[in-house]
């Protein structure tokens, strides 16, 4: 049967054999989701599906209201955090969550990951935050939406902009990642990772290792990000 949404069904799929490639992901933990504005869908990784076994037809297109419009799996546990991103951020066209080691250990310390070097400041200029655990009075709740809500609180608690910073952690559960559509959102995931491995071997060398100054921050982001960019073609 043919699918409306074939395209983002593919693109999605092709995000989630990403992630599983680039060792973010452990067994089924962990998904990508595409976003089709025109449409106010988006389409997420089914629940608990080995990614040896995944297939494109095997991807659920949902609305930002957690409807299932196409699939015949349940999506992905984490689907409401994914849609309360969607609704609340209209400029971004993928999610990624995943369990990698180092940014789960980051987010189990509950401690932002300082930015100590010019890799962290070639894609973002200020730490990647962790927000705080959980209340438990929202644990009860609706977990996977306040989720959601978490990451915004976070974000306006610290005055940062989701367009600048496309990088979480959640206090003692582990990191989301967002960028302009899917493939994007894995790599920044895969940045995070990179990022927090290389932080925690800073501070196991040097417990009291300097964060990056100022002016080599600024530099290396506007070399790659500024108006005036000279990085890559």
């Amino acid at each position: 049967m043919s699918s409306l949404y074939k395209d983002l069904k593919q693109e999605c799929y092709e995000a989630n054999m990403q992630l599983n490639a680039l060792n973010l992901v452990v067994y089924t933990f962990g998904n990508v989701s595409a976003v089709d504005r025109k449409n106010g869908v988006f389409a997420i990784k089914p629940s608990g599906v080995p990614y040896e076994d995944l297939k494109p037809e095997d991807i659920v297109i949902v609305d930002f209201d957690n409807n299932i419009i196409e699939g015949t799996m349940r999506p992905s546990s984490d689907t409401k955090t994914h849609a309360y991103l969607y609704k609340n951020w209209p400029n971004i066209g993928g999610v990624a969550h995943t369990h990698a080691t180092y940014s789960v250990a980051w987010a189990q310390a509950q401690q932002d990951i300082p930015i100590f070097g010019t890799t962290h400041a070639d894609h973002l200029t200020a730490d990647i935050p962790c927000a705080p655990p959980m209340a438990d009075s929202l644990i009860e709740g609706n977990y996977e939406h306040n989720t959601g809500i978490q990451i915004l609180d976070c974000f306006k608690e610290k005055n940062l902009s989701y367009e600048e910073v496309e990088m979480i952690l959640i206090g003692n559960h582990g990191p989301f990642a967002w960028g302009k559509n899917a493939a994007k959102a894995v790599y920044n995931s895969k940045v995070l990772e990179v990022v927090a491995e290389m932080a925690y071997l800073t501070l196991q060398i040097n417990p009291k290792a300097p964060r990056l100054k100022d002016s080599l921050i600024k530099k290396h982001y506007n070399r790659k990000h500024g108006k005036d960019s000279y990085y890559g073609q």
